[in-house]
C-alpha cells in the first residue's frame, strides 16, 4: 500500500501546475554540496572550478554540470536542488530579476544583491571578468562590408542571416532589444540552435551573425571578429558566484572557499581556459586542476 500511495503522490506532482514544495536539503557534517552549471563551456568550467575549490577545502561535492539554461539553474538553486553555480550580473538583473537594463555597475550589483537576498541567496564573490554579449561575424565579412561596429549592420541587414542560442531571441536584453536600440530591421528571422553550435555554424557559413560571449576562446581560432557595441546596449555581465545562504551548514569552510576566488580570473585568463577546452579539446577537470595548481 505504501508503494501504491507513493506512486500516486508522484503522479499528482507530475501533473499538477501548482507549485510543489521541495523537501529540505540535507544539512550538517558530511552533507554534499551540489554544484551546477549551465550548458555551455565557460559555465561548465566555472562549475568545475567551484567544485574543486570546495573539495580542496574539505567539502563533499556533487556535480550537476551542463544542466541547461539560465532559468533551469535559477529554479534549481531557489528550490534547494542546487547549492551554488556561477551567474552573470546582466543575466541576473534582466532575465532572472526582471529589472530594466542598467549600465551602472554599482547600481546593478546592489539591485542583484537585494533581489537575491530576499530569496535566501547570496550574490558574490565576483570572479573578476566581464563576459558581455558580443555580436560576432566572420573576419572575411567584416573586411568585405566594412563592419567594425554593431551600427554597421545597417549596411547588410538585408543580406545577413542571424543565428542565436534560444535564450538570446527571447530575453529582454537580447535580439529584439538590440534591434530597437540600433534601429535595425533584418530581412531574415534568426535561426535558433543550442548556444554551443552557433560558432561552428557561423564559421561554416550556415549563418552570418551570432551573439556570442566576449571571453569565448573560439573567436580568434575560427577566424571571427567582435563588433563594437558602440551604442552601449549590453549591460555588464560580470561573472559571480551565487550560493544558498545556508551553505556553511553543509560544510563549515564552504563560503570561505568560494570567497577565495574573488577577482582571480580576468578576461584573458577566461579566454585561455575556454580555448583549452573548446580549441585544444582538453578535459575540463584537467584544465581547471592545472590552473588551480598555478
Amino acid at each position: 500500500m505504501k508503494r501504491v500511495a507513493l506512486i500516486l503522490l508522484m503522479s499528482l506532482a507530475a501533473c499538477t501546475k501548482e507549485k510543489i514544495t521541495v523537501a529540505p536539503v540535507a544539512t550538517g557534517s558530511g552533507a554534499q554540496i551540489v554544484v551546477g552549471s549551465k550548458n555551455f563551456t565557460e559555465s561548465v568550467i566555472l562549475g568545475e572550478l567551484l567544485a574543486q575549490k570546495l573539495e580542496a577545502s574539505g567539502c563533499t561535492v556533487e556535480r550537476r554540470l551542463n544542466m541547461g539554461g539560465t532559468l533551469v539553474c535559477d529554479s534549481a538553486i531557489r528550490s534547494g536542488a542546487l547549492d551554488t553555480y556561477a551567474e552573470y550580473s546582466g543575466t541576473a538583473l534582466t532575465a532572472i530579476l526582471k529589472k530594466p537594463i542598467d549600465l551602472d555597475r554599482a547600481a546593478v550589483e546592489q539591485k542583484i544583491a537585494a533581489g537575491y537576498q530576499s530569496a535566501g541567496l547570496v550574490w558574490g564573490p565576483p570572479l573578476g571578468f566581464n563576459n558581455t554579449f558580443a555580436m560576432i561575424v566572420r573576419k572575411e565579412d567584416a573586411a568585405k562590408y566594412g563592419l567594425t561596429r554593431v551600427s554597421d549592420l545597417k549596411k547588410v541587414q538585408s543580406q545577413l542571416q542571424p543565428g542565436f542560442g534560444y535564450e538570446f531571441v527571447e530575453r529582454p536584453d537580447g535580439w529584439r532589444g538590440l534591434l530597437a536600440k540600433y534601429g535595425l530591421a533584418f530581412k531574415a528571422s534568426p535561426k535558433t540552435m543550442d548556444l554551443g553550435l552557433t560558432y561552428k555554424a557561423l564559421a561554416s557559413h550556415q549563418i552570418d551573425l551570432i551573439a556570442g560571449n566576449s571571453t569565448d576562446g573560439l573567436i580568434d581560432s575560427l577566424g571571427l571578429v567582435i563588433l563594437e557595441d558602440d551604442l552601449h546596449y549590453f549591460p555588464p555581465y560580470d561573472a559571480a558566484v551565487v550560493r544558498r545562504a545556508g551553505l556553511d551548514t553543509k560544510c563549515g569552510g564552504a563560503s570561505k572557499a568560494l570567497e577565495s576566488l574573488r577577482g582571480k580570473i580576468d578576461d584573458a585568463t577566461m579566454r585561455k581556459l575556454n580555448y583549452a577546452v573548446d580549441g585544444e579539446k582538453k578535459d575540463v577537470t584537467v584544465v581547471v586542476g592545472e590552473w588551480l595548481k598555478k
